[in-house]
């Protein structure tokens, strides 16, 4: 981990206040790990081991379902986390496959590891409260723009809010995600302007 990358990881936790003690502690608990493109970085039915944060890469959290259809939850890339949370919180096996759609780097924080921070300082505990915040709130609002919005909207917001994507990600997860056929997702991408 570089430098450069210790400071944007330690920058990512919002409301952690770092004196040079916590910051070694810190970075002392992180490794990097690899992923070739198309790699599992999580398989259902196995614990997630990681709290992962992205440095390169993009990763499609998704389960499948009972007709064998990838159900796209969503994505991960630089600067954000990723992982099975669910799996890793409660250290169960995941219902979700977590793949590196791109060659990944990662750095991880195994589960103990994970817990001392909160032993740590209690600011992790505020962090963890709005990262979960977060999380709650864009799955909530995911649900509505599945519910509320035609397939073209639903096309023409995503491609709005996260048009760099468009070119990283293989177009059959954009269409799983956005709940749509991928010959309906060609459509849009070839007729649509956003």
């Amino acid at each position: 981990m570089t430098e450069a990358e210790k400071i944007q990881l330690r920058d990512s936790f919002v409301g952690v206040h770092f004196d040079e003690a916590l910051e070694q502690s810190f970075y002392s608990y992180w490794r990097e790990i690899t992923f070739s493109k198309n790699e599992w970085i999580t398989e259902a039915g196995y614990t997630e081991p990681y709290f992962y944060y992205v440095l390169e890469g993009v990763q499609a959290i998704y389960f499948i379902d009972r007709r064998g259809e990838k159900v796209v939850l969503g994505f991960s890339y630089a600067g954000d986390y990723s992982g099975a949370y669910e799996s890793f919180l409660h250290q169960q096996p995941s219902d979700l496959f977590v793949e590196a759609l791109l060659p990944t780097r990662l750095l991880a924080i195994k589960y103990a590891d994970y817990q001392k921070l909160f032993e740590l300082s209690p600011d992790f505990n505020k962090w963890s409260r709005l990262f979960l915040e977060r999380i709650l709130i864009g799955r909530g609002k995911r649900e509505i723009e599945l519910i509320n919005l035609t397939a073209k909207e639903r096309y023409t917001k995503f491609m709005r809010r996260c048009p760099e994507i468009l070119h990283q990600i293989p177009q059959k997860y954009l269409a799983a995600y956005l709940n749509m056929t991928p010959e309906t997702f060609s459509r849009f991408r070839s007729t649509v302007r956003y």
